[in-house]
């Protein structure tokens, strides 16, 4: 039950000649304090078109709207019209809601079951997968199941960086220095060694980033050696990637990467010669794009093609295969310019679905304030952050709770847990600070926080010995009712992370939710007073259902114990 949505309807009724229902809905408010009821209504708007103060609307407002029968309430308080929710009713409602739905609770089928395809993660091959791929990972990994919960099918796309110029410097560097039995012992650090001490001599020798283009181009031909190379470099990457996606859950629909499109960008070129939207420019093929961008660069003087060329085809490849409705492009800041000119190359192309392409970009991950940086050496593996982080909460489960069941699973759950909460918990669009002390306290706004909270609320369900109820639920005190109003909140927080392609809606979300039901527990006794009990324990499992929920669109895992 939407009451906001009731309340807005109610005002409607009164307002229709001056205001719009969705307007209406736009202004409602929730008031900082409970005691000024549960929703507001500010007149300011509506001073100029009815020629009075707001207090004077509030007033009037306040004596002539009828509010249905889940209000108890309805009064002015300087400009605004507050209204009182009937907590008892509302109180019983929302927790039989919850317990009926589970974990379809918060579900809405705005997309109908259209597909919208989701890009994201897409690590370099031959590098190691940093923190810094972090990013990218769990937003969108987060994104597609929050897009389920609205009721769209999603591709979930891992478009792998095995293709481009790089590759040219890495087998230049491996003919130079490489040592293949130390490479097959250790494949990706001696690579990424490989890789950084290219670019330190190319800093003083000129002529290895003319060797790196030559064996690109080499590769670009089909050059047997340079093929062998990369592939081989390309397979010892993909067990690496593997085993990470599996420590953090995440699994993908289509794992290509841009060499799976070189077969299809003459295609791409051809459609745009058709269109005659290719120019040339100091011997390379490009679009020209909006004023102030830049023309988008297709094909290099030496015929070489580029990440818009293989983005061309790619968009247009996953439209024709899923019928996509919506793409998103979950790929960092200082990608913007690509994607703005990647989009405006295929509207020209007379692609109307490009308008319903969307770059989510993100911010960086920093360590000591810094960009960590893969040709420069300083990077911080991701691998060897989860393992040390499900090794510090497998140290605190043998300190606090040595009896636990699964403490291996549980050390799990807890520490990339607390990795993935630490990202997503901060807007997207925010630097994040690499901190793993931070990421694993107990307290505060952690993983680790909500997971205990979860583990809290099923201990006292198994305590009680709770048999489930999901029908006649009577609640009648105060004394839940920032438990209760919490828990109403849960659809539209999932609303507004799809909306804003921002996990970070959720996980505040989770949060507020564990602390007011930290504080409903320290203040109520739950398992000992008679009064209430099976509405208190339909209440903790209500909580315990939603968090769990919200912890599973983030993709945390919800220990039952800890």
């Amino acid at each position: 039950m939407d009451y906001q949505l009731l309340f807005a309807e109610a005002l409607y009724k009164q307002l229709k000649d001056q205001l719009k229902q969705d307007k209406i809905i736009q202004l409602i408010e929730k008031p900082k304090y409970q005691e000024m009821g549960d929703f507001a209504f500010p007149c300011f708007e509506l001073a100029k078109v009815f020629r009075k103060a707001p207090h004077q609307i509030a007033l009037e407002l306040s004596e002539q709207v009828v509010l249905p029968d889940a209000f108890t309430k309805i009064e002015a308080a300087g400009g605004y019209v507050n209204v009182f929710l009937d907590k008892s009713q509302v109180s019983s409602f929302v927790v039989e809601e919850v317990l009926k739905k589970k974990s379809h609770y918060g579900a809405v089928n705005q997309g109908e079951g259209a597909v919208i395809t989701i890009d994201f993660s897409s690590p370099n091959i031959a590098k190691p997968f940093s923190m810094g791929h972090l990013r990218s990972t769990v937003i969108g990994h987060s994104l597609a199941r929050i897009a389920e919960k609205n009721g769209f099918e999603v591709v979930r796309i891992n478009h792998l960086g095995d293709w481009g110029t790089q590759f040219g410097k890495l087998i230049a560097a491996y003919k130079l220095w490489g040592n293949e039995e130390q490479i097959r012992k250790n494949p990706i650090k001696e690579l990424l060694k490989l890789y950084v001490q290219f670019h330190d001599e190319a800093e003083h020798d000129s002529t290895l980033i003319d060797e790196g283009r030559l064996w690109f181009k080499r590769l670009e031909d089909g050059d047997q050696e340079a093929l062998a190379l990369w592939k081989w470099f390309r397979d010892e990457s993909l067990k690496e990637f593997n085993s990470i996606y599996q420590l953090l859950g995440v699994t993908f629909d289509s794992v290509q990467g841009e060499a799976f499109y070189n077969d299809k960008m003459d295609r791409v070129v051809q459609l745009l010669e058709e269109k005659e939207l290719l120019e040339e420019s100091d011997g390379a093929l490009v679009v020209e794009t909006a004023e102030g961008m830049p023309p988008c660069l297709i094909k290099k003087k030496d015929g070489t093609t580029l990440y818009a060329t293989r983005d061309l085809a790619a968009a247009i490849y996953r439209h024709e295969t899923y019928g996509s409705e919506r793409s998103l492009y979950v790929v960092g800041n200082e990608q913007t310019l690509h994607f703005k000119q990647l989009f405006h190359v295929l509207q020209k192309m007379g692609y109307d679905w490009s308008l319903e392409l969307s770059h989510v970009p993100f911010g960086m991950m920093l360590k000591d304030g810094k960009k960590m940086s893969t040709r420069k050496g300083k990077v911080v593996l991701l691998e060897e952050v989860l393992k040390e982080a499900v090794s510090l909460a497998r140290q605190n489960i043998a300190d606090k709770n040595p009896s636990l069941a699964d403490q291996e699973q549980v050390a799990h759950q807890v520490g990339t847990g607390a990795v993935i909460f630490h990202d997503l918990k901060n807007h997207r669009l925010n630097d994040v600070e690499f901190s793993l002390d931070t990421m694993l306290k107990f307290e505060g706004e952690t993983g680790p926080y909500v997971q205990y909270t979860h583990a809290r609320a099923s201990s006292i369900l198994r305590k009680g010995a709770y048999q489930e109820k999901a029908n006649g639920l009577a609640f009648s005190g105060e004394t839940a009712w920032s438990v209760i109003k919490c828990l109403m909140e849960f659809p539209e927080a999932v609303k507004r992370s799809f909306e804003g392609n921002d996990p970070s809606q959720t996980a505040k979300y989770v949060l507020e939710l564990a602390k007011v039901f930290n504080q409903f527990y320290g203040n109520v006794r739950i398992l000992d007073a008679a009064e209430e009990r099976q509405e208190k324990l339909s209440l903790v499992h209500a909580v315990q259902i939603v968090l769990k929920e919200g912890l599973h669109l983030l993709g945390v895992e919800a220990p039952e114990e800890m």
